[in-house]
Formats: C-alpha cells, structure tokens, sequence
C-alpha cells in the first residue's frame, strides 16, 4: 500500500540584483529541505533492494533527522520540515514519534491528504486500524475523488475483515482509476477476505 510523496513548495524566484537576507536564507533552506528529501528517496529506493542493509538505511535516516534539526535550530521548525520529519521516523519505524509529527501537519494544513494518508499509514503499523480509518475518513472529506483514498480504506477494512465497506471502497478507487484492480492481487491487507465469496464476484466483475 503506497503512500504518495507530498509536493514540497518550489523555491521562490530570486529577485534580480543583490538579494537580501531573507530570501539567502530562504534558498539556504529550501535547498537543506531538498536535500533531506534526497535521502528519503534513498531509502525508500533502497528498500526495494534485497542488498540494502538495515543499519545503512538507519544511518541515512539519521543524518535525515540531524540536517531536520539543523534546519529547525536556524529557521524555526514549520509545516515542510515536520512533515519530513514524520516521513523519516516511519522509514525507522519509530511510528509513536511520526503520528505526533504528522498530526501537528494536519492541524496546520488539514487539506492536504497526503499527510493523512501517511498519518493513516502510521497509526495502521501500530494497529490502530480504528485511528486509520478516520485519518482516511478525513482525508476523504477534503478530497472525495483520490482513488488512493478509497483504496487505502479498502484495505483497512479488509484488515478489520468488514467485508461489505472494503469491498464498497474497493469498487469505488477502480472506478475511479481502473489501475488500481492490478494492486489487489499482490495486496497481503486483502488476504483477510480473499476467498470470500462477494470478494471474488467484484474482482470478476471488475477485471
């Protein structure tokens, strides 16, 4: 079950002549932020690699934390660099410190769902399946046509093995987008409900 990567805000455009303090400083930090998503996508890219060690990917992570609170001690932590710091206690499943990141996010910015859905994730991983649901439920309420959404919710009630709702939001992210009926059959959160019957009827009615 994936969660998307929250668009990060670009760099403003530099003014023409001697810029001032304030927009260095901003670039400064725009460019610490970049480089702290840098190593996000290392570890995710990295766990896809059988190779790829435990403790080099914590190592990373780390340095992610560290350059966080760097970026923190001189601009004041904000809604991006909580966000990412959210990110990167999930990548080491410190899950109790990534729920109090993101739901600091989702004060500040409750539209965004990309951190609901991550926040989802989370409370999902230490088995809050009633907390997920409603992350996703609000996540829901800001933006009824991510298909994300709805499948997400598909599995969370395929894990609490409600049959009927995750079948209900299961059809709805295939209509949605019809590329999510390839998701399911390599999806463990479904194997709760596999073999049942109206299960089988939608993935047949659906293919």
């Amino acid at each position: 079950m994936a969660v998307p990567q929250r668009t990060m805000e670009k760099p403003s455009e530099t003014k023409l002549g001697r810029p001032d303090m304030n927009s260095l400083q901003e670039t400064r930090r725009l460019r610490r932020i970049r480089e702290v998503e840098g190593y996000l996508d290392l570890i995710l890219s990295a766990s896809s690699q059988l190779s790829a060690s435990i403790e080099a990917k914590r190592r990373v992570a780390l340095r992610a934390i560290s350059l966080l609170d760097e970026i923190d001690r001189l601009d004041g932590a904000s809604s991006d660099t909580l966000y990412l710091r959210g990110q990167t206690y999930r990548t080491l499943d410190e899950h109790d410190k990534a729920i109090d990141c993101l739901r600091r996010v989702c004060d500040d910015d409750p539209a965004d769902v990309h951190v609901w859905l991550a926040l989802g994730w989370s409370y999902k991983r230490l088995g809050r399946l009633d907390l997920a649901i409603e992350a996703l439920e609000e996540a829901m309420c800001q933006d009824p046509a991510q298909p994300i959404i709805h499948y997400n919710l598909s599995c969370y009630w395929a894990l609490a093995k409600n049959v009927r709702l995750s079948l209900e939001y299961l059809a709805q992210a295939c209509e949605i987008n019809s590329s999510f009926r390839e998701l399911v059959g390599n999806e463990p959160d479904f194997d709760a409900i596999r073999h049942d019957p109206e299960f089988i009827g939608l993935l047949n009615l659906i293919a």
